[in-house]
């Protein structure tokens, strides 16, 4: 078992620190996901808080089919569509209120040039669309399998096959748009 499905374990079973541990392992990196989604930096800090009191609340059953990160993310995102659904209407894109989080506080060698190029990959993927966006960010931001990222966007794997086939071409298209090679990131 991951470490988030044994720390929820605990959690069901009483220990509220355990509560804590999930949301450090796993807040910023569903904080981005869910940013891909609704578009609105501020409204995936909404999301994901509501995500965690959904856990603390409602105390879902982890049957561990996946992993808990994966669990955890379909969470957010029915979170988000269902946020989508009741707003009725497309919230505007800001990638510029989040750029330092993706830089590691651990690494003090992480360089200008490296965060210049996430920024510049980001604002071109905020150009694609949002289904384009989402494949992209879970497959090559969050590490996730063409299998988790088929549970997470409730698709079939073959779908997501097609769905990062397309996305990669298209933001390869766009990043050629900017007169930047695709070999420059």
């Amino acid at each position: 078992m991951d470490p988030g499905g044994e720390q929820y374990r605990l959690f069901l079973a009483g220990d509220d620190g355990a509560m804590a541990e999930i949301i450090r392992l796993y807040q910023k990196s569903l904080l981005l996901y869910l940013n891909t989604l609704v578009g609105n930096i501020h409204t995936a800090e909404d999301l994901t808080e509501d995500t965690f009191v959904k856990l603390v609340t409602k105390k879902p059953k982890f049957r561990g089919d996946a992993s808990f990160k994966t669990w955890l993310f379909a969470i957010g995102r029915r979170t988000a569509l269902d946020h989508l659904r009741r707003q009725r209407q497309k919230p505007p894109l800001s990638i510029h209120d989040y750029g330092d989080l993706l830089a590691s506080d651990d690494d003090p060698t992480y360089s200008y040039e490296q965060q210049e190029r996430i920024a510049t990959l980001r604002r071109v993927m905020y150009t694609l669309p949002p289904a384009y966006r989402q494949v992209l960010w879970l497959v090559y931001f969050e590490d996730c399998s063409h299998k988790k990222a088929a549970t997470v966007m409730g698709k079939s794997v073959h779908s997501i096959d097609t769905l990062i086939y397309r996305a990669r071409q298209a933001l390869k298209i766009r990043l050629e748009q900017e007169g930047i090679s695709s070999e420059d990131l």
